[in-house]
This record gives C-alpha cells, structure tokens and sequence, in this order.
C-alpha cells in the first residue's frame, strides 16, 4: 500500500510510501484520499500530519504516468480536499518537496522542515508550470515578486530561505519527520503555533512592477520559450482573480495549453535522455573501479579530486599494483606495461589521439563529457562510466568515434544562421554510422554542450520531425 493511516495519541499520521522519491502515482493520490477521510473520520485525532517514507518527501509527478491520459483523482483535487479538511492538517518535510509535492504541502495547514530540505516547483524545466495550485497558493505566502522568481526559475530553495520567506512555517531540529510532525502538531494543539489555511488566505498584494520586470527580463532572455510566459499570468491571476477557484481555473487553462505545447514534448524527451546516458546496452552488474590513477595535469583532475573521497574511490598520481583504471592528460605519455584500462582525455575539437581504448571527450562548458570506445570490451566501458559518474561526472557513453566532436565539426563548418540545421544533418549521419547507443544521446549532448536550444528537445529529434511531416 503507497499510503497508509495510524494515529500516536491523539495524532493521527497520513504516510507515503512509494519508493524510491514517493512520486505522486495515482495510487498515492487515491492513497491520499482514502487515509485523510480515514483521519477525519477517527474522532480520536485532533490534528492530522502527511509525512514519507524513506530519503525525501514527495520529489515530484510520476514520470511513468508522462504522455498518458491522466487518471483520477487529479492532484488538484486531492490538494483541495487536504486544504478543506476541518482538523489542523500539518505537512512534515524532509530532503525535498518539489513541483506536485510542495503543492501538496502548500495545501497543508501548516509546513515543518528537517533542517537541509530543499523546496522547489522545476516544472518550467519540463515546459510546463505548477498545475496543481501552486501559482495561487504560493503568491498568497511569499508575494509576487519571490513566486514569480521561483517558478520561472525553477531553482530549489534552502529550507533557511523558504523560512525566511514565508513558505514554511518552521524548521525542526528532529531527526525524523515523524518526530518533527508530532512534535509541530502539538504546539498548533497547544496555540503555540498558528495554522494557516492557504488558499483562506488574502489574494498576495498587485504588485505591476514585478509582472513588467519579469516580462522584460523574459523577452530579453527567453523569448522564444513558452510556459515561463504563462507562469506569469497564472501568478497574475492570483492577484486579479475574484476567489481562489478562480486562480485555480486560469492556472488549469494556462497548464493544459503548457502541455499542448510542442516546447513541453521536446524538454520531456530531453529529461527522460539524461536518466541513463551513462548505460551500456547489455551490460549486467558491473561495478565501479576503485583505484584510479591521474597521469599528467589536468584542470579536470581538480574536480575528481575533490569528488573521490566522497565517492570511496582512491586516486593516485601514478600506477601502482592496485590501479584498476588510468586517466591520461591529454599530453601525457601512455606509461608501458600498464595491465588496467586507460582513458585518454581530450578537448572537444583537438584530433583524436587513438593510443588509447578509451576516450573521454570534454566540452568547453564542462557541463557532460563523453567517453567513447575505440577498442575495449562493453564491460570495461560501463565500469569506466560508472566510475567517473561516481566522481560526479555527468557521462555518455557511445562508440568507434566521438559524437561531441562530430557535432562539433559541423557546427564551426556551418554559418551561425546554418548552425542548427547543420547538427541536424551531422545528428542524421551519426545515428546511421551506428556511433550513438541511443538516438537522444546525440540530443543530449548538443544541448548540454553545443547550445542547441534546449525546448527543440535536440537535433536529431528535430531531424525526425521534419522526416515525418515530409
């Protein structure tokens, strides 16, 4: 069961349990439901208190629910039934509360944070915007100007800062939510601290200065973006609209068209791409090396540096008997008579150096770096990747030859108002040359490393559009 109800006293407690981010599925809104009627209906709780299981509270939607018809109840029904309910409804946070999951907590009466929660409402980064409230409820807590900065952003928020604002109600220093909730239900009981039901709360004041200056800074920087455009006349609906239900209504309008929108379809493939492109088809239990050696100067061993404890790998400044894997500058000379595998670093854009099974291919913005396999075993390939993912390297892996440089070639051939649709034909000829193990790593990497805009969803996705509409 996603959902289930016990009561500590005279608490009654509403807990999520859906592994491993407690994502809101349809089994956990219908869980919802069913354990808070069964905690109105316990007339021995006095004050009721939604927590979760495990590392996080409700990270977000179900991502296996994307692009399919929505089932009921939606999430901004099961919110107005927590918002309505007649006894002190608390929300206990822990590690994050993002997109539907602070909304949830936003239709709570009352917010408590273990310390080091972070809070956040990143649907913008799908092409979409918070369709369960929180472009009303969370203007009434915070204002305008601060919801406004928030949502379009899509940032997380400390727990110290969404005090500070208003968007929490206190910070506990418990070691559990369930503690933290008890704890907090009892001085609402008590009067010591006040409940507050959100959407009772007054409209947030007009504030046309920050509308204006966030369109400026909109048209400026994200003009050809669609959903932060909505996000502000849903937070201005807020303001203008005669009662909550209202808001409510023109945020579903202003949502709906969101998901309408082919910019929405194209950050969606882009989230689902960055899940596994670190994963080599066909490769079961690998594991990571744990002694690595750094050969040469590199700005990027710096970082490993500084992610190897952390990650329980030790890295030294040369082979010995226990390295299982080197890294090699990209002037370093290849040490004879290394038995473990070796990575050759190189910049995006320098001529391969192929003295080496393996490459690993960085960009500029340092933002993905590439590992390619010339000539090893898919085995060793996936625990390189694993390895250097573990030293918080975002990783793709693919083979025979690099697809960052590829694209990176064509793109310095093209003129810049060719730029785009010279990665859609290099993107074309990589997926055919069989270099990609999955189409939307090419994507991927254009996007994260080659500023190819990111709500057309990637190259070779645009390139399969214009195929199919041909």
């Amino acid at each position: 069961m996603s959902v289930h109800y016990q009561r500590h006293g005279d608490i009654g407690v509403i807990q999520i349990a859906n592994p491993p981010v407690n994502a809101l599925s349809q089994a956990v809104r219908s869980g919802l439901v069913n354990a808070l009627e069964e905690g109105i209906a316990d007339t021995q709780a006095k004050a009721l208190v939604v927590l979760a299981d495990g590392r996080t509270f409700i990270a977000g939607a179900d991502i296996r629910e994307f692009g399919k018809p929505p089932q009921a109840p939606l999430l901004p029904d099961v919110i107005t039934q927590l918002e309505a309910c007649p006894k002190p409804l608390i929300a206990a946070l822990h590690g994050t509360a993002l997109g539907g999951g602070l909304e949830v907590a936003l239709g709570c009466h009352y917010r408590v944070a273990l310390a080091g929660t972070r809070v956040g409402l990143p649907e913008v980064k799908l092409g979409l915007l918070p369709g369960a409230g929180g472009t009303q409820r969370l203007p009434r807590l915070v204002g305008v100007e601060h919801a406004l900065e928030m949502i379009t952003s899509g940032r997380f928020v400390e727990a110290e800062e969404a005090l500070e604002a208003g968007m929490i109600d206190a910070i506990s220093s418990a070691t559990t939510p369930l503690e933290a909730g008890l704890a907090a239900a009892q001085e609402v009981l008590a009067d010591n601290q006040m409940a507050r039901v959100t959407g009772q709360l007054s409209a947030p004041a007009a504030n046309p200065q920050a509308i204006s200056a966030m369109l400026e800074r909109l048209n400026q920087n994200s003009a050809e973006l669609f959903s932060p455009f909505r996000i502000v006349e849903a937070v201005e609906a807020s303001v203008t609209s005669e009662s909550l239900q209202d808001g409510l209504r023109r945020e579903r309008e202003l949502f709906l068209a969101c998901m309408d929108s082919p910019q929405r379809a194209g950050l969606i493939h882009l989230f689902f791409a960055a899940r596994s492109p670190h994963v080599v088809p066909g490769v079961e239990n690998a594991d990571v090396f744990k002694h690595v050696a750094l050969i040469g100067d590199d700005p990027l061993f710096d970082r490993l540096q500084k992610a190897a404890q952390k990650a329980g790998i030790t890295l030294t400044s040369a082979p010995d008997g226990a390295s299982e894997l080197v890294l090699l500058a990209p002037n370093a000379p290849i040490a004879s008579g290394i038995a473990c595998p070796a990575i050759r670093l190189e910049n995006i854009g320098t001529s391969s150096n192929s003295d080496s099974a393996l490459s690993l291919i960085t960009a500029e913005n340092g933002a993905m770096v590439e590992l390619v396999n010339h000539r090893t075993d898919a085995l060793t390939q996936q625990r390189a990747a694993l390895t250097l993912k573990a030293l918080r390297l975002s990783v793709v892996v693919s083979q025979q030859q690099s697809l960052l440089n590829t694209l990176h070639t064509a793109s310095q051939q093209a003129s810049p108002s060719e730029k785009q649709f010279a990665l859609e034909q290099a993107s074309r000829s990589i997926a055919e040359q069989g270099f990609c193990y999955r189409e939307s790593d090419i994507d991927l990497l254009a996007v994260e490393a080659l500023s190819y805009p990111r709500h057309l969803g990637g190259p070779h996705r645009q390139a399969t559009l214009k195929d199919t509409h041909l």
